[in-house]
């Protein structure tokens, strides 16, 4: 009974230690699938981050370009200056130009008093001193409120020109703007485009395969973890019960509680059926056949199944009160049937 205390007190402790196992097997697979979306959180944020490197990269170049035409242009200006300066005339050809520009200028104020003075005269013109320009117009002036209401009305469409004038300039902008950089673009090269684009699809269809074989890999990792654990408790609790039986037989007890109670109820079932079969046949006697056990008589019946072979460790154990059937023979409708493909499993 002591053997049998301390061997409970074992499989409760080693229940206890399993329990425990599977409840970190749990967490730590948890954990696991959480690093292994953080994972692919971060690739796509470093996917992210060479995409605006990229660009950055591609607008410095441009601005690079940019700057350095703008130095030509500067240098263009600097030149241009510099040969303007070489010509500029000396100080008589400038004395001469300004007595040109002084004579030119009193012909201009004479000119513009004689334009004046025409000006007044078709003006103003006077039907004493010339009748052939003065010819009187028929028609009524109109009064100043006439005059200020057409000057709104002129005013207004003259502001709604200069609107849709304006739009249209910023619509012009934009769209040199945008045929600008289209240009630009495709002056760059398209197959270099191309061949960029086709190189980061085969790049991120190579990650997503190397992802699902990783998180696949990781996943049969852990449930062979999981089963070699349970095989070793499954082990060990076996060689303890193996060990203790071993010693109980020594001594001379049954080698566990278990094994007591299948031979008394094997020992009530044997009794059961001698009692059984000579009720039925009293003077029916077992054969002298030293292979038959007690109880057994020899029948033409093809023996049903009563144990199969676990896969954990290739030792037959019984079925126990409920044996299965043995199944039927194959019919001939099985011809019908195509049998399934054996598919390799890849790791």
């Amino acid at each position: 009974m002591l053997n049998i205390r301390s061997a409970d007190a074992d499989m409760k402790r080693l229940r206890s230690t399993y329990t425990s196992a599977v409840r970190d097997r749990n967490s730590t697979g948890v954990q696991l699938i959480d690093r292994n979306d953080e994972i692919c959180i971060l690739y796509e944020k470093k996917n992210i981050l060479e995409s605006i490197l990229k660009k950055g990269e591609e607008q410095l170049g441009t601005h690079e370009e940019r700057i350095k035409a703008l130095e030509l242009e500067v240098k263009e200006l600097c030149r241009k200056l510099e040969v303007g300066r070489l010509q500029t005339p000396s100080m008589e050809e400038q004395k001469a130009t300004a007595r040109t520009y002084s004579e030119l200028q009193r012909g201009l104020q004479d000119e513009k008093a004689l334009v004046k003075k025409l000006s007044e005269q078709l003006e103003v013109p006077n039907p004493e001193l010339n009748k052939n320009r003065y010819r009187k117009i028929p028609g009524i002036d109109p009064d100043q409120e006439q005059l200020n209401s057409q000057i709104a009305v002129l005013s207004s469409r003259l502001n709604g020109q200069k609107e849709q004038i304006l739009e249209k300039e910023l619509v012009l902008e934009e769209v040199t703007a945008l045929s600008n950089k289209l240009r630009m673009q495709a002056a760059e090269g398209h197959q270099v485009t191309l061949e960029l684009a086709k190189k980061m699809n085969e790049y991120q269809t190579r990650i997503k395969k190397l992802t699902r074989k990783m998180m696949a890999v990781v996943s049969e990792l852990s449930m062979f973890q999981a089963t070699a654990i349970k095989l070793e408790q499954e082990k060990k609790m076996k060689e303890q019960t193996y060990l203790t039986g071993e010693a109980n037989m020594q001594q001379g007890l049954p080698p566990s509680e278990d094994a007591e109670h299948e031979w008394y109820r094997m020992e009530h079932l044997r009794l059961i059926k001698e009692n059984a079969l000579h009720k039925i046949h009293p003077s029916m006697e077992q054969e002298d056949d030293p292979s038959l056990l007690p109880g057994q008589v020899r029948s033409q019946c093809s023996p049903r199944p009563n144990a199969y072979i676990a896969d954990e460790l290739g030792i037959p154990k019984p079925y126990g009160a409920h044996a299965p059937f043995k199944p039927s023979k194959l019919g001939s409708n099985m011809r019908h049937i195509r049998p399934p493909e054996e598919v390799p499993i890849v790791i």
